[in-house]
């Protein structure tokens, strides 16, 4: 199953480390570390494997990707010999990611982006491409009327003001050219009416959003532990240090908020309610691509006796964040070509706050997407591996 997959943000820190993971993976030059399609129980040969990825892209800023990769590996986010090593394949995704559409009316540009992603699909023969967002996080935008209504969105598109932020204008392009979306970011992405029922009129599926990585990842496990234990949380605070693109982003306020809701919000779906404390995030240039996030939880036991608990997360969010947008990439085909449309709830595993409903804890979620690739496996006529090696997506 060939399938594009076309980045939003392409020349970005998680952009280019996917491509240059893929790369790696399909010469044999890494292990599929933290490729969560790569183990026993989900892969398979409904997942298109590695080799059948196809990179394409849009972005702001016209860096060669080989300078990116170069950069990444000064930064010790990927390892030197692996840029050198991959040059070739590098050079050829670059001949594939074209300046990110301008223009005074959006809907000029949202046919501008169509047409990168079907002369994109018909040039490498491809079976499908999935849209996947993984630029800078935006500003919760404005109300519109139109956000509400296709019919509406599709007349003022037309007019001279912006209606849609860009990831959402990218997920309508996506969806005009027949393409499923992933947000991997917090921006809003397909999350408006007017998309969502763009989506179910193409019959799309979309998944997203705000990749679970970090800091919020360990909430995820953490928080159903005092559920489960019926202790009682009192307060959990958390400040995240960050620098490289990514941190230089979130140091504006907007984008600060609409990042911090999103990390916050596990927590009053697990527990049920929401203790007291904030999650901060702040710019530090010096640590580069890397992060630290601090977490102190205050809570209760039996007869009231007050505990707590504090963690430190250090971690390089490019590095983790790359191989589960391979995945996702892999998943959202397959569940195309099994004929899905609508919100992936089954990928809540992979999102601080996911789409469709599913349960927050990591577990639950774990459980939903186990069953969910195996119907897609039994659905191609082959169960997931029984770990003797057959059905490995890197192979197929």
């Amino acid at each position: 199953m060939r399938t594009g997959v076309w980045l939003v943000g392409a020349r970005g820190s998680v952009a280019t480390t996917s491509v240059i993971g893929a790369l790696a993976l399909r010469a044999g030059l890494a292990e599929p570390t933290g490729c969560v399609t790569e183990l026993p129980e989900l892969r398979g040969p409904a997942l298109p494997a590695v080799d059948d990825l196809v990179f394409g892209g849009h972005d702001i800023v016209g860096t060669a990707l080989t300078k990116r990769a170069e950069e990444l590996a000064d930064a010790g986010v990927v390892p030197a010999h692996l840029v050198a090593a991959l040059a070739d394949g590098l050079g050829a995704v670059e001949e594939e990611i074209r300046p990110a559409p301008t223009g005074d009316r959006q809907h000029r540009q949202a046919e501008a982006v169509a047409a990168d992603l079907t002369r994109f699909a018909d040039r490498h023969r491809l079976d499908r491409v999935v849209v996947m967002n993984v630029a800078a996080t935006e500003p919760a935008p404005p109300d519109h009327p139109a956000h509400a209504d296709l019919t509406a969105l599709r007349t003022a598109l037309t007019g001279d003001d912006p209606v849609l932020p860009p990831s959402s204008l990218y997920a309508y392009a996506a969806f005009t050219a027949g393409c499923p979306y992933v947000d991997f970011t917090p921006s809003t992405g397909a999350r408006l009416p007017a998309l969502v029922g763009l989506a179910a009129e193409r019959g799309l599926p979309y998944a997203g959003h705000d990749g679970k990585t970090g800091e919020t990842l360990v909430k995820s496990v953490l928080a159903p532990m005092f559920a489960m234990r019926h202790l009682r949380v009192r307060s959990w605070s958390g400040l995240n240090l960050l620098g490289g693109g990514d941190g230089a982003n979130l140091a504006e306020p907007a984008a600060n908020a609409a990042k911090t809701a999103s990390k916050q919000r596990v927590l009053g779906e697990t527990l049920g309610y929401l203790p007291q404390g904030h999650t901060r995030i702040e710019y530090v240039e010096e640590i580069g691509d890397f992060k630290t996030a601090w977490d102190l939880i205050n809570f209760s036991g039996f007869l009231g006796t007050r505990m707590r608990m504090e963690f430190t997360w250090h971690g390089c969010d490019s590095a983790l964040a790359a191989p589960l947008v391979l995945d996702l990439a892999r998943l959202t085909a397959a569940a195309h070509a099994a004929g899905r449309s609508g919100p992936l709830a089954e990928l809540a595993f992979f999102f601080k706050d996911p789409l469709g409903g599913t349960p927050g804890s990591l577990g639950e979620q774990w459980s939903v997407l186990r069953d969910f690739v195996a119907g897609l496996h039994v659905a191609a006529g082959s169960p997931t591996d029984d770990g003797t090696g057959a059905g490995d997506g890197l192979s197929d």
